[in-house]
């Protein structure tokens, strides 16, 4: 009987004391690494809105997409750049691409000399860096993460730029990265090898070089035949990288982790390993339009992929995932009579001389209307070249279906970050932080652009938070403006009739291109470093 009650009152005892423990646990918080939210940011490839379903695409759904934006934030006013290269740099330094000395650009295409063994990896890289050279004192996206106690990681495309080595990408702050050095490389989806953490890693069954580009000349047949000879294509680069961003989330599931995938998808030429079911029976697209819409719904069943396993992990909960587009739409779905380049007003047959004659799907026949209604495609300063869609999504924390108007564009998510994480800024950037939309009791205090620089194939242009657009078409040395809020399609040139307007405007672009316009026009004559051995 002593024995029993002797048990019974140990037992009471160390009852009380894990309900005391609770109790302390409950007022204690756990050290800050472990309440930071893991951050997944994707970034699609030439990809615009139109190609949602949540934007209306009616041929095909993206249910994976959709869903970020339905319980997320939405951004209906983000922009992004011209083109890919400079797109990622602003990401990552968290500056316009406008200004002059804030990132390096080298050439592409220096890798292919290793495919014959003639020149090592190992010198390949040395040339790289060479090339680079000492970059600009700058603080980078992931140094971010990494001074508020994250693990780092990047799949896919380089981070930015066209050609890079790991000493750069480990300047940059990647703890780990896997993917592509070589931008050319992109072009293909069967590479013959990729690099892990500056180690170059050979895919057996990958035997082609440019890894297995598809052809975009010759007849239509000739190019279905190409896009469908699997000679020397056995290894689909996406399956690698959602491999490998698995693999990153399971070893990292138990501290914080920012994870950058910049995927190859959609970008052309079209490359799948198969038409997706939902689209096989879809008769009014061509082969290649079904291919193409392929490649969208493969990034949307990896999204999907990617959260189950995070719901597998337990950490969805505490996990934000953004998803964007690197720049506008860009047309790959090449077929007689319907898609051809060089591109022309199929109703008229004239060329677009994008000053009054534009691109809108309807007239280039984009049967997906993949810029969503917009003038322009990517390189251009036109809206459908640079707005992109932007879905924020942690619904803990963050708002939920809430659509915001809010000027944004991609390098101020780098000052998003730092703010959410009380991480500070060692340069000025040109960035603003947009965490105040995302938040839902609003605690931060929130910050405006009064207005957002791009730069293009065309010229620079400037969006003001009001809603006027300045654009400049350095060719002819040409200022176009529009009020877009009456005018999303921008169709209204007013420059006339506003001429105090644009003079106001043009000082502003001007001084956010360092004073120099053609700091914002990536012309034939913009310098990007040669890369020799």
């Amino acid at each position: 009987m002593l024995v029993q009650k002797s048990y019974f009152k140990k037992c009471f005892l160390f009852i009380l004391g894990i309900f005391g423990f609770i109790s302390v646990s409950a007022q204690y918080k756990e050290p800050a690494k472990n309440e930071k939210p893991n951050v997944i940011f994707i970034m699609a490839d030439d990809m615009g809105a139109g190609m949602l379903s949540y934007y209306g695409q009616k041929y095909f759904t993206t249910p994976n997409i959709d869903a970020l934006a339905k319980a997320g934030v939405v951004f209906e006013n983000s922009y992004s750049s011209g083109y890919c290269a400079p797109s990622r740099a602003t990401l990552l330094t968290g500056y316009s691409d406008c200004r002059k000395g804030k990132y390096i650009l080298t050439e592409s295409g220096a890798y292919k000399e290793t495919v014959s063994g003639k020149v090592s990896d190992q010198q390949m890289q040395q040339a790289v860096n060479k090339a680079i050279g000492k970059e600009p004192d700058v603080q980078y996206l992931p140094q971010v993460f990494k001074e508020a106690g994250y693990i780092t990681g990047q799949v896919g495309k380089l981070d930015y730029g066209f050609t890079t080595a790991a000493k750069q990408l480990d300047h940059h702050g990647w703890d780990y990265h896997y993917g592509y050095y070589d931008h050319t490389q992109c072009h293909g989806f069967y590479p013959m090898f990729l690099h892990e953490n500056g180690k170059r890693l050979t895919i057996p069954g990958n035997s082609l070089p440019d890894a297995g580009k598809t052809g975009e000349s010759g007849s239509d047949s000739l190019q279905e035949k190409d896009r469908w000879d699997m000679n020397g294509k056995q290894v689909y680069s996406q399956d690698l990288f959602l491999q490998k961003i698995l693999g990153f989330i399971r070893t990292n599931k138990d501290r914080p982790f920012f994870l950058y995938h910049p995927t190859q998808l959609p970008h052309g030429p079209v490359a799948v390993p198969s038409i997706h079911p939902e689209l096989i029976f879809q008769n009014e697209l061509t082969n290649i339009e079904k291919a193409y819409a392929s490649m969208v719904k493969r990034l949307d069943d990896d999204l999907g992929v990617i959260r189950n396993e995070l719901e597998q992990l337990d950490i969805a909960e505490k996990t934000i995932i953004i998803f964007t587009s690197d720049n506008g739409h860009e047309l790959y779905t090449t077929f007689k009579k319907r898609v051809v380049k060089p591109y022309r007003n199929v109703k008229t047959g004239e060329a677009f001389n994008d000053i009054t004659n534009k691109y809108y799907s309807e007239v280039g026949f984009d049967i997906f209307d993949g810029n969503h209604g917009m003038a322009g495609l990517k390189r251009s300063n036109w809206n459908g070249g640079v707005k992109v869609p932007l879905f924020v999504y942690w619904p803990k924390k963050f708002k939920k279906g809430f659509v915001s108007d809010k000027l944004v564009t991609n390098y101020d998510f780098l000052a998003t970050m730092a703010d959410m994480l009380h991480v500070p800024l060692k340069d000025t950037k040109d960035g603003v932080s947009y965490l105040a939309v995302l938040e839902k009791n609003g605690t931060s205090q929130e910050k405006r652009h009064e207005s957002i620089a791009f730069a293009s194939f065309m010229g620079p242009a400037l969006v003001t938070d009001d809603g006027w657009k300045l654009r400049y078409y350095a060719p002819k040395k040409i200022f176009q403006l529009y009020y877009l809020p009456k005018d999303y399609k921008e169709q209204n040139d007013l420059s006339a009739r506003y001429p105090d307007k644009v003079k106001e405007l043009t000082m502003k672009l001007t001084q956010k291109c360092d004073g120099d316009l053609n700091n914002g026009w990536f012309s034939d004559e913009r310098e990007l470093r040669p890369v020799k051995l």
